[in-house]
């Protein structure tokens, strides 16, 4: 009953939030994956299509993301990877964008649990070359996962999740950004979860939301076979 009422209140907060907010609103599509190639080392896969508006026909960024983590344990992991992003202007008539990034980053994820809810703090770094222009940035995201309808997110659970993330520039305006996320998942499989939810993007004097809409499928790449 407790969780029931929660998750009606954080509905409402997010849909009074998406009514308010509907002339500002744009559109993720994002997949992310996670492919073991052997005990310790996986290979980081990721895409978004992100929108300027609420359907997905206005291109506001294609960002794409690899990288090798490292298994230190179950609950802690260390990546080092690359990013590409595309960035392109509101209602542009060009076919490829007007500003690309290349960016390098370096991450330190871990998770603990208390009772039912599991907490994941990710430490991000990241050197960025935007044209002519280098810039450095750090991270830090803390997300709680709410499991509704078992004791513990599995196949088959339904779970709120919830995050906030701070971005810190390191030179100029010290404040970047901060994003405050909230939604839905379902757990499909062991491998694939399904996410929905709306994000609010602060960047110093402007802000925006987006609806959100997220895959994550993992994979073994290992050979099994004896």
């Amino acid at each position: 009953m407790k969780l029931r009422f929660i998750l009606s209140i954080g509905l409402l907060f997010w849909g009074s939030m998406f009514v308010k907010a509907q002339t500002d609103t744009g559109n993720w599509l994002m997949y992310f994956g996670t492919n073991k190639v052997s005990e310790k080392f996986s290979i980081h896969t990721e895409a978004q299509y992100r929108n300027h508006t609420i359907s997905p026909t206005n291109i506001e960024q294609l960002l794409l993301r690899t990288g090798l983590n490292y298994h230190f344990k179950p609950n802690a992991s260390a990546t080092f990877g690359y990013a590409h992003i595309g960035n392109y202007e509101y209602d542009s008539d060009r076919k490829s964008p007007e500003v690309e990034e290349h960016r390098i980053w370096q991450q330190f994820l871990t998770t603990n649990t208390i009772g039912r809810v599991k907490l994941e703090h990710r430490y991000r770094l990241e050197e960025r070359f935007i044209e002519d222009d280098f810039k450095m940035r750090f991270r830090y995201r803390l997300m709680v996962f709410i499991p509704l309808n078992r004791p513990k997110i599995e196949a088959g659970a339904l779970y709120l999740g919830i995050y906030d993330e701070l971005f810190i520039n390191d030179k100029r305006n010290f404040f970047d950004r901060n994003r405050l996320y909230g939604g839905l998942g379902y757990q499909y499989a062991n491998n694939m979860h399904f996410q929905v939810g709306l994000l609010r993007q602060e960047v110093q004097t402007t802000a925006k939301t987006f609806l959100q809409f997220g895959l994550i499928f993992n994979t073994d790449l290992r050979n099994t076979k004896n």
